[in-house]
């Protein structure tokens, strides 16, 4: 056994020098977007972080900042009173969070929870691994902990996108919402995913809920909110 373990030594020692130099997935990487109008609502969620009034931060991409647009009403009637802020921004993908959290996002700002919902953009048009996405979701979890250990972060599992629950865009983010849920300690780290609630019975998506199956309608944004409203209240009670 001894001799076996000894010829082993310079193969694991191989792969061990090989995952170090195995180029780290674009997904963990974190990159800014420089356009001016991305650069200017970047730096308004600075300007927030540094008023520190805000208790709960929505945190992702365009279907985070529809909000302001399709979701508006759902979110003047039961986010705004919480003292809402929404930290979305369309295109964005994990790396493009990351970026951002290194960046001013959230500094001064001390929230009681932040909701996050990142990586469809990732398993968009760049198609990246499952793992990539997820791991790039792992890394702005770890980085907000890091922030504010003790706020919470409800993670919420990629919407469904595509039509028809074969299509391949579809069972990636299954894939990855698999891969997401373990990043749940239910402590401060919590996953939900509601997919279901925007789907009909034969898990198709239609277009009163996702007018290009991927953003929300005014009606998708209700059902967002009746989905999680209850356990936010939850996370938030003293």
């Amino acid at each position: 056994m001894k001799r076996l373990l000894l010829s082993l030594l310079p193969w694991a020692a191989a792969a061990a020098l090989h995952a170090q130099d195995a180029p780290k997935p674009a997904s963990l990487i974190p990159l800014a977007r420089p356009e001016p109008n991305l650069v200017q609502r970047h730096q308004s969620f600075n300007e927030v972080s540094k008023l520190g009034t805000s208790q709960v931060v929505f945190l992702g991409d365009s279907i985070t900042q529809g909000w302001e647009g399709a979701g508006k009403e759902s979110w003047a009637k039961t986010w705004a009173p919480l003292q809402a802020a929404n930290f979305g921004i369309g295109g964005d993908r994990t790396e493009h969070v990351l970026w951002r959290l290194d960046h001013g996002n959230y500094d001064g700002l001390h929230p009681k929870l932040t909701v996050l919902m990142i990586g469809t953009n990732n398993t968009g048009h760049r198609m990246d691994p499952a793992a990539d996405t997820a791991a790039g979701v792992k890394a702005i979890v770890e980085k907000l902990r890091a922030k504010l250990p003790e706020m919470k972060i409800l993670v919420l599992g990629i919407f469904p996108r595509a039509e028809k629950p074969s299509d391949p865009q579809r069972l990636r983010t299954n894939e990855i919402n698999a891969l997401l849920a373990p990043l749940a300690d239910q402590k401060t780290v919590f996953f939900r995913d509601i997919g279901s609630t925007f789907t009909q019975p034969d898990g198709t998506l239609s277009k009163e809920i996702m007018p290009d199956f991927l953003h929300l309608s005014p009606q998708g944004y209700q059902r967002w909110t009746a989905a999680i409203q209850p356990q936010v209240a939850a996370l938030l009670a003293p």
